[in-house]
């Protein structure tokens, strides 16, 4: 405790509710050792200006699709009606002209944006493995290397998943647009991953998990051995699978195998709390209590669901159940904090036509913001096996503070402080974040932000002009 550095903030949400001030004492790797109200004997304290909760968890990025935001939104010029399946396509075209460098400039600049909105750790479901000609790398990891590169330059705290992709579709070959995301095996999926664990041994902010892409892309008896393999190697490690985004996917697991796909999942895998669902926005009654009773986190991202049509998840049928949800920027359209749960909130709002809908029974003040913020810090740093999420010792000091001048927040008490920035505010209002007890976020400039976005727009002046 003696080595600890002691900070003061003006409000301090810690899991039983609001210390205004509130004291906290940091190790020096980074790691709570004690939160009070009353104020320490120490030397020096720090002082917070504003109001510090915990950072947020994106459970699921896609960064290079932070290079197509406002790119895909164009009728196709033969008449073809929009869709997810359109949308793709031009997915594809950004991806046979992005190099590593690219990669590393657009992710970065993703990256940054996160932590200015509120995010202190992401989850990089990672499916880019090779060179655009679909040919292999000298080294299979170069691709998982600059996404790590990337996340360590900016200070995130990063859980990169690296994609597994054998299929294009259920029991289809993959197509010429799905080349880069290929893997020879599961043998070589799993090198990969053996070699991913080596090289972040020693990097506290980065961990490690797998991401099977989806039941179209792994063959049933591929990802039972995948999970065979995890427990043996270590259970706790995050697995994260896109699932049941779009009606022609369940359709088409469904002809093929029988049941739709979190039927499948839940009853032919052991699945634990590792597991993290993406999207499973068509889902049953009986598939959401499946789920719940697994304890598997619901990773949802209501702007790009919302973006690409894909559907309303039955939220509020899922947390009656008692349902875990975290929420994630997947194609990074816009990376926002409060867009995401505003979103997650007013989707339902509309659904149901009444407010309030996203709530708790574990918030006493009636407080949607509150519920939604603490809920998806928490059970997003879980997902992401990210040690941060709450305000307590024995956590990570991942801290977002809100700027109390900020022009949504003015004027507020802290009973409505995170209702007026879920519902009326944004990145705007996030003046510092730290991460592992380091500041990267102060006075809302990050130290190498001139640098990152000169790079970023110069791989986007490559892609444009290739």
């Amino acid at each position: 405790m003696s080595d600890a550095r002691w900070y003061r903030a003006e409000a301090l949400l810690t899991p039983p509710g609001w210390l205004g001030p509130g004291y906290l004492a940091i190790d020096e790797d980074g790691i709570i050792t004690a939160v009070q109200r009353d104020e320490p004997d120490a030397e020096a304290i720090e002082s917070i200006a504003g109001a510090a909760l915990p950072g947020m968890a994106n459970l699921h990025s896609h960064a290079h699709q932070r290079a197509l935001a406002g790119r895909a939104e164009r009728v196709s010029a033969g008449g073809e009606r929009d869709s997810f399946w359109t949308w793709r396509e031009s997915m594809y075209a950004l991806l046979a002209r992005l190099g590593p460098d690219d990669l590393e400039a657009i992710a970065a600049q993703a990256y940054l944006e996160m932590l200015r909105a509120g995010y202190t750790s992401v989850g990089e479901f990672h499916y880019l493995h090779r060179a655009p000609d679909g040919a292999p790398y000298d080294d299979p990891a170069e691709l998982s290397h600059r996404i790590l590169a990337a996340g360590a330059r900016t200070g995130i705290a990063l859980t990169v998943l690296p994609s597994l992709y054998l299929r294009g579709g259920v029991d289809r070959p993959a197509n010429e647009g799905q080349r880069r995301f290929l893997h020879e095996s599961l043998d070589r999926f799993i090198d990969l991953i053996q070699r991913l664990l080596v090289d972040t041994k020693d990097a506290p902010l980065a961990r490690v998990g797998l991401a099977p892409h989806s039941l179209r892309a792994v063959p049933m008896e591929t990802l039972i051995a995948l999970d065979e393999w995890r427990r043996r190697r270590d259970a706790t490690m995050p697995v994260h699978i896109h699932v049941a985004e779009q009606m022609a996917e369940v359709e088409e697991v469904r002809a093929a195998r029988g049941r739709s796909p979190v039927a499948w999942l839940t009853s032919e895998l052991p699945l634990d709390s590792a597991w993290t669902l993406i999207h499973a926005t068509h889902v049953t009654i009986a598939e959401l209590h499946a789920m719940a009773v697994a304890g598997v986190t619901a990773g949802l991202c209501p702007e790009t669901e919302a973006n690409l049509g894909d559907g309303l998840y039955p939220l509020p049928a899922y947390q009656a159940l008692g349902g875990r949800w975290g929420i994630g920027t997947d194609s990074n359209i816009r990376i926002s904090v409060t867009g995401e749960l505003r979103m997650l909130e007013y989707g339902q709002r509309l659904t149901a036509r009444r407010r309030s809908i996203v709530l708790g029974p574990e918030e006493p003040h009636g407080s949607p913001g509150r519920w939604m913020v603490t809920h998806a810090a928490d059970v997003g740093a879980a997902a992401l096996v990210q040690p941060g999420g709450r305000i307590e010792p024995g956590r990570r000091a991942d801290l977002i503070v809100l700027d109390r001048d900020a022009d949504a927040l003015a004027g507020h008490e802290t009973a409505t402080l995170l209702d007026a920035w879920v519902f009326a505010g944004g990145a705007s209002a996030v003046k510092d974040v730290m991460v592992g007890g380091q500041w990267v976020i102060r006075d809302r400039r990050h130290p190498d932000e001139e640098a990152i976005a000169r790079e970023f727009r110069a791989a986007l002046e490559r892609l444009r002009d290739t």
